[in-house]
Parts: C-alpha cells; sequence; structure tokens
C-alpha cells in the first residue's frame, strides 16, 4: 500500500486544493514585496529583477521536490519528515531544527513589518500583539486559519493592484529605469536573489500541513506549483513597477518601497493604500508562517527530537495546541526585540538549508516515485548553496552558528542515549 494510503493523519484533514493554494498564498504575497525589495535594490540595483528570476527557479526547483515528496509523506514536519526518511535521521533533524529557528525569525519579521507600518510609534508592542491574536487564530483550527487566509490574499492583491496602477498613471514612471541593467555584479545579482528568495519561501507551507489535507498525493502536487506561478507574476509586475516609478536607487533608501514608488509616481494620495495593504499581507504571513512552524515542532516532538508534551493534539480543534503556544510565545518576545532587516537575512540562510535538504533527499528518489526530472533537484541544491553563501556575512555566520549548534546538541544526545 502507498504511504499516502497506509499513514493515517493524526490531525484533521479538511484543506481542500483551493485552501491550499490560498495558505500558499498567505505565505508569500506580502513578503517579499513589503519587506525584501528595499534590501534586493541595494544590493543590485535594477538587477534585482534578475535576481527575482533565479530566486524563482531555485524556488520552483525546490518546490517541484517539495511537491513530490509531501505525495509520498503526506505528514505534518515537511523536510524534517523527508531528510529523516530519505537522508537518515541526523538530515532530517538538521533540516527541522533551521525551519524552526530560521522560520521564528521570519515570523518576528513580519510582525515588526506589520507594525511598522500600521502603529509606527508603538511598533514593538503592536507586533507582539499581532502575534499573540494570530496564534489564537490557529489554536481555534486550521479551517479557520485558511477562511482567514482567503480575507487577507483577497485584500492585499486589491491593494497591490492599485499600487501598479497609480504608479503607471501617475505619471512619474520612466520604463527606462528598467534598462539597461546596473548592477554591481553577478555577486550582487545573487544576494538580491538571496534576499527575494525570503518572499517565496511560504511556497511549501502547504507541505508541512500534509496531514490536514485532503487527497494529499493528489492535493500537494498540484497546490504548490500553483502558489509558486501565481506569486511569481505578483511579484514581477510590482517589481517592475516599483522601479519604474522611484528607480533602484530611492527604493533602496526607502524603508517603505512601495509607498515611495506610488508618491514618486505622482499618486502620493494613494500611498495609505500601500501602508493598508502591507500591514494586511504582512498579517496574512504571520498567520501561515505561525501555522507552518508550530506543525514542524509538533512533527519533531512525535519523532522525540523536541520535547514530547508538545506532540499533544487538542481533542475538538484537532491542531497542535501546545506546539501552537509555545511558537506563539517564542515569536512575541522575538518581534519585540528583533531587527528587521538582520531577520530576513538569518531566516533565509537557514531555510535555504532547509530546502537545500529537501533537494537532497528528492535526489533519492526511485524513477517510479518522481513526477518531475530528476536533475531539477541538482539544481536547486545548487541553487540554495549559491544563494545562501551570498548573503551578508553577518547572516551567514549567524546561521551557521545555529545549526552547528543543533548539530552539536543532536550528537551529545545520540552519545548519551
Amino acid at each position: 500500500m502507498a504511504p499516502s494510503m497506509a499513514t493515517p493523519s493524526r490531525l484533521a484533514r479538511r484543506l481542500g486544493t483551493f485552501d491550499a493554494v490560498v495558505i500558499g498564498l498567505g505565505s508569500m504575497i506580502g513578503a517579499g514585496v513589503f519587506a525584501a525589495l528595499a534590501p534586493a535594490a541595494r544590493a543590485a540595483g535594477n538587477g534585482l529583477i534578475v535576481g527575482l528570476a533565479i530566486a524563482a527557479l531555485v524556488a520552483y526547483c525546490n518546490a517541484t521536490s517539495s511537491a513530490q515528496l509531501a505525495a509520498i509523506y503526506p505528514q505534518s514536519g515537511g523536510t524534517y519528515v523527508y531528510g529523516r526518511e530519505r537522508l537518515g535521521h541526523y538530515w532530517g533533524f538538521l533540516a527541522g531544527w533551521g525551519f524552526v529557528v530560521g522560520k521564528l525569525a521570519s515570523c518576528a519579521a513580519m510582525a515588526m513589518t506589520f507594525a511598522s507600518y500600521a502603529a509606527p510609534a508603538l511598533a514593538r508592542p503592536v507586533a507582539a500583539g499581532a502575534v499573540v491574536a494570530l496564534t489564537a487564530v490557529n489554536y481555534a483550527g486550521i479551517k479557520k486559519t485558511a477562511v482567514m487566509s482567503r480575507v487577507i490574499v483577497a485584500l492585499v492583491l486589491a491593494a497591490l493592484a492599485t499600487v501598479a496602477t497609480a504608479i503607471w498613471l501617475g505619471g512619474g514612471a520612466d520604463p527606462a529605469r528598467l534598462w539597461p541593467i546596473e548592477t554591481s555584479g553577478p555577486f550582487g545579482v545573487l544576494q538580491a536573489g538571496g534576499f527575494l528568495f525570503f518572499a517565496f519561501a511560504g511556497y511549501a507551507r502547504v507541505a508541512t500541513l500534509g496531514e490536514e489535507v485532503i487527497d494529499p498525493a493528489r492535493t500537494i502536487p498540484r497546490a504548490i506549483p500553483i502558489a509558486l506561478g501565481l506569486s511569481l507574476l505578483v511579484y514581477a509586475v510590482v517589481a517592475a513597477s516599483a522601479l519604474a516609478g522611484a528607480g533602484a536607487e530611492r527604493l533602496a533608501t526607502s524603508s517603505a518601497p512601495l509607498a515611495t514608488a506610488v508618491e514618486a509616481g505622482g499618486l502620493a494620495e494613494l500611498s495609505w493604500v500601500v501602508r493598508a495593504g502591507a500591514a494586511i499581507a504582512s498579517l496574512g504571513v504571520l498567520l501561515s508562517l505561525i501555522a507552518g512552524v508550530s506543525r514542524t515542532t509538533f512533527a519533531m516532538a512525535s519523532g522525540g527530537d523536541l520535547p514530547r508534551f508538545l506532540a499533544a493534539v487538542h481533542p475538538q480543534n484537532q491542531v497542535p495546541h501546545r506546539a501552537e503556544l509555545l511558537v506563539g510565545a517564542a515569536v512575541a518576545v522575538a518581534a519585540a526585540a528583533g531587527d528587521l532587516r538582520w531577520a530576513i537575512g538569518f531566516s533565509s540562510f537557514t531555510v535555504l538549508g532547509y530546502y537545500a535538504i529537501a533537494n537532497a533527499s528528492a535526489w533519492t528518489l526511485a524513477k517510479s516515485e518522481q513526477r518531475w526530472p530528476r536533475p531539477l533537484a541538482a539544481i536547486g541544491l545548487v541553487g540554495c548553496a549559491a544563494l545562501a553563501f551570498t548573503l551578508p556575512l553577518g547572516s551567514v555566520l549567524a546561521g551557521a552558528g545555529v545549526l552547528a549548534a543543533g548539530s552539536i546538541a543532536w550528537g551529545l544526545r545520540q552519545v548519551l542515549r
């Protein structure tokens, strides 16, 4: 019997293809546009468009690896499960550890982005409050998460459509700012790709919710590429519009790049739409991130790699409630004391490591298990490594240090056993 049929779910299967796509979109739409566009412009100038294409290619390769593995192992935990099953216990642990720690930083980054747009004068307490509120939504059940994600995605897409329209109709947009490509060189373009990968990292969120997806062998391989393709289309339109509206130099120095682009385009009175859209988008990403991190925490606890009490399932809501509460508390603390730019770089490094292990796991699949050409896994693995090590040195050192600390802890635990 196929693993997807033989493995029972400990959580309730309530997500269809549409809900899975929406959760994937909610994980991506907003993060790159509102949080990673400025550092990408600083690294590569208008070459950030090339960086976006590179990030999308790596994300696509990662998506195909994650999708075919999720169809075989439809369990919570994503690459923690895949690495453990295909490569060995250590690699699964390393993927899960990197994902949990890196995504905690992502959650904090999204909470800080929301607060910076919604209430700059009270950013830290508002960020912590947002985390508490969204943890409560996730605690109520995965369908509540899916319903709220639908509302958020609809509002954010409407806001981004308004932004792009305002830039081009305001009279200040100049297509000449898109060409020729002016950048510091290939390294800068790759670094921009590393920052922008942060925007795509939510495409496999549905894989971490594998035990809550209806017919995962069919739903997950469909939902992941659809969500990724739609997000890439939105990113390309918005990034090109922002560059045409404000130029790379102004974007690079702005704390609110899309608001800057709208103002430079001649319709400053619509900048409030950008700020509202940024706040809502950040909430959408934060909502799905908390859900994904808590499921990986739950899976690691079930596998004995984190304290067992975190593997509990709420008898009524059928969610990993203890993991939800622990993740929410950790993110609230991080959001109240963190730095946005550092959080993005650190998260990108650890999550690229996570997807490198996913690609290595997909490489081991037998021909009968493959749904996409095997070389895509190799391209994804090499791409993850290239993007990870072109990130700022501080992010690389911090991420490598966290992975090393996790490896040492895992090794000591094995010795004690």
